[in-house]
């Protein structure tokens, strides 16, 4: 069977003889067979080429090791042989082979020319307006991370681009920021993801700069994190490294207050200075609702419930309802009024669906108020001597947790600890971010309800917002000079 592939300009005249004559030829040869490839005269050559764009001619022709330069392009098909494709060349050389071939010749009118000439031009419009009209009703959920390339970024995208963090939408533009990144690596990024294949995914772009960053955003998720060059750093170069990092947040706040939807979602996830950048953000995007942003404690309370579990003798998961109040990646008090634990080996056995509070069954009262924060601090810094694995892994699930909230995942009486931004609860300073215990209804953050705070733990409160205010005014500073 003999398959033929005509491709040509749109408005070509040659290419309309060249279609009418296959056209007979496929009605009058059981054997003939062809394939049309109409091409828009700007998509098949370029006046003024664009730096690293190729017209359709050049990359067909680049592709399968071809030298032609004019409208049509004719070859024939060798798939069932095994082969690429056989150059025939152009209008003539079609001519020429049908004649002697096939022994058919055919002469069209110039009226019948013109008319295939204006149907083939007004199709290919009429199929790009087509395109157009179904792409502009795809709305997607345009997500932006920064920090793309580290850990936690590769283990969170598969989960984005599910139904568990997005359950409402139909699909998933992922933009991928990581500032001065390797480009080689950025795009190396974006195949891995391309390559899974999730139905939810559109598409996925990487940027190394801000030119682009936030447009548009509906959620943004913020990675970037401090991380000292060596435990030995100077003063100096700390505060210089808090600045830089300072001026960066401010720089997306202002970028996510001017490009990004109102309704935009921001999450800053990491283990230092999480509160602060939380902050920067909110003060540098005045348009945007305050309680529209929120920073991850999850990596702390989680923290929290290994040491408990562990002097408990059950497993993590069985301690439940802790809540952090302070500052995430610093000062914080632990609240276990509301904690609970499941499976407790005490003297008698209760079902697993049964909890007991935790106060009720940790007699050690001294080991609470003496040893109990110190290992959630040992806790923490073994996690930071370690490989990042363990963290990445935390805060991919504290960023999940919160995207659910977000969308209605949770019971109007389920809560957990996230940093919020202050508005005059318990006397603390307005527009600070504190973590404390919410609930989410309907997408939007409360204060759990009931929650009251004895004198000590005011009193230790105020500490974690002396803390944080200390923490905003250190980016504000002068890095300290030798006298």
């Amino acid at each position: 069977m003999a398959k033929f592939v005509l491709a040509g300009k749109a408005d070509c005249p040659l290419y309309a003889q060249a279609e009418r004559l296959a056209d007979t030829l496929q009605r009058t040869l059981p054997s003939f067979r062809v394939h049309k490839i109409p091409v828009l005269p700007s998509e098949w050559e370029v006046v003024m080429p664009l730096p690293f764009y190729k017209r359709w001619l050049e990359l067909t022709c680049n592709k399968n090791g071809w030298k032609h330069e004019e409208s049509p392009l004719i070859w024939r098909e060798l798939v069932e042989q095994g082969g690429k494709g056989m150059l025939l060349g152009g209008y003539n050389e079609f001519v020429d082979h049908c004649q002697v071939y096939y022994g058919v010749t055919l002469t069209i009118p110039e009226d019948e020319v013109e008319t295939i000439v204006a149907e083939n031009l007004e199709t290919q419009l009429s199929l790009i307006a087509e395109e157009q009209h179904r792409l502009s009703l795809i709305h997607p959920c345009n997500v932006w991370i920064t920090g793309a390339l580290c850990l936690t970024s590769q283990i969170l995208i598969p989960f984005l681009l599910s139904d568990e963090a997005f359950p409402d939408v139909q699909t998933v533009a992922l933009h991928l920021l990581h500032l001065r990144g390797d480009a080689e690596d950025m795009q190396m990024l974006k195949s891995d993801t391309e390559d899974l294949a999730l139905g939810l995914l559109y598409r996925v772009t990487v940027h190394t700069d801000l030119e682009q960053a936030f447009h548009e955003a509906h959620v943004v998720i913020l990675l970037d994190d401090f991380n000292a060059d060596s435990e030995n750093e100077s003063d100096r170069a700390r505060r210089q490294r808090v600045k830089k990092l300072s001026e960066r947040y401010r720089k997306y706040g202002r970028l996510i207050d001017g490009r990004a939807d109102k309704e935009v979602k921001v999450i800053v996830s990491g283990m230092s200075f999480v509160n602060m950048r939380c902050s920067l953000l909110v003060d540098s995007a005045p348009s945007i609702n305050s309680h529209q942003f929120v920073a991850i404690a999850t990596q702390l309370v989680n923290e929290v419930r290994a040491v408990l579990a562990n002097k408990l003798c059950v497993m993590p998961s069985d301690v439940v309802d802790v809540i952090v109040w302070g500052n995430i990646s610093g000062r914080f008090v632990i609240d276990l009024r509301w904690a609970k634990v499941f499976n407790y080996p005490g003297a008698i056995r209760v079902p697993p669906t049964f909890s007991q509070p935790v106060l009720r069954v940790l007699y050690d009262r001294k080991w609470l108020e003496t040893e109990f924060k110190p290992l959630v601090h040992q806790q923490r810094q073994a996690l930071l001597s370690n490989t990042e694995r363990e963290a990445a892994i935390s805060a991919t699930n504290g960023i999940l947790q919160v995207l659910k909230a977000w969308h209605g995942a949770y019971g109007p009486d389920e809560f957990f600890s996230v940093g919020i931004t202050c508005t005059d609860f318990y006397n603390l300073p307005h527009g600070i971010i504190i973590s404390a215990p919410v609930t989410c209804t309907k997408g939007k953050w409360s204060l759990l309800k009931g929650v009251t705070l004895e004198e000590k733990m005011l009193e230790e409160l105020d500490l974690c917002a002396d803390e944080l205010q200390q923490e905003m005014g250190i980016q504000l500073q002068d890095p300290v000079r030798k006298t």
